[in-house]
């Protein structure tokens, strides 16, 4: 019989597998809409979560109730936070994105109105308000990516707290170990013509290549899914000529 390779035994998502979670404290998002929006709550801690690259906030909102947030660089316990109504854009003020200026910088950007926050939440990371027409804003990210986004939708002023993190190194194997398994991340990852022929389709046969195509059909089976999945092309890439060179 044969051996399931790695990648079938992981998308099975055994316990093993998963993301641990031993640490956590709360799930990091935005007051809900219509039951604790609006108001200025008060922060009463800064916390550090296992496998959250940034530090979290917990704010007291004004009904007594806890909710917790991407701790914004600048804040610190007993600062108010502005959440919605008519707040100033000041760091760590969360509102909607009609009442942000642009050139703005925010983190924490909801996708949809009322999600809680998905995008721009690492440590040290912040977005800019592009621009703004009809109803939607323009965001440009920190990958450089542009996109649209309703402009109900809430974000936080100011840039997520942590900033720099990268910068300290590892320095042992030990340290990275522990850090990627908080995260739930696959580390450290082999490659498949290092494996013996056992554990993966590319190894075995004493040699660095994979000795066989890499492009795989969609319909492979289970086993044999693994490298380039129905590409829609392969081989190098070539630069069109232009008229003139064709022309000359």
């Amino acid at each position: 019989m044969g051996k399931r390779i790695l990648q079938r035994r992981r998308g099975k998502a055994g316990i093993q597998f998963r993301s641990p979670s031993k640490g956590k404290i709360a799930p990091v998002r935005y007051p809900r809409i219509g039951v604790e929006s609006e108001g200025a709550g008060r922060i009463t801690s800064i916390l550090d979560e296992r496998g959250r690259s940034a530090p979290i906030a917990q704010v007291r909102m004004p009904d007594n109730r806890y909710v917790y947030l991407p701790a914004v660089a600048g804040m610190s316990v007993g600062m108010e936070v502005p959440v919605g109504g008519e707040a100033n854009p000041n760091q760590g003020s969360i509102m909607a994105l009609a009442r942000v200026p642009e050139g703005t910088r925010v983190c924490n950007i909801e996708l949809r109105p009322g999600d809680g926050g998905k995008l721009v939440r690492a440590s040290g990371g912040s977005a800019v308000v592009f621009s703004k027409a009809g109803g939607r804003a323009m965001i440009k990210l920190p990958s450089g990516k542009n996109i649209l986004v309703d402009e109900r939708c809430r974000v936080t002023i100011g840039e997520v707290a942590g900033g720099g993190r990268r910068e300290k190194p590892f320095l042992t194997a030990g340290a990275r170990h522990h850090a990627m398994r908080a995260s739930g991340r696959v580390y450290p990852r082999m490659r498949g013509i290092a494996m013996a022929v056992v554990y993966h389709p590319f190894g075995g046969g004493r040699h660095q290549h994979p000795g066989k195509s890499t492009s795989t059909s969609r319909n492979a089976p289970p086993g044999r899914k693994v490298g380039l999945i129905a590409p829609r092309k392969t081989g190098r890439k070539r630069l069109a000529r232009s008229s003139a060179e064709v022309s000359g």
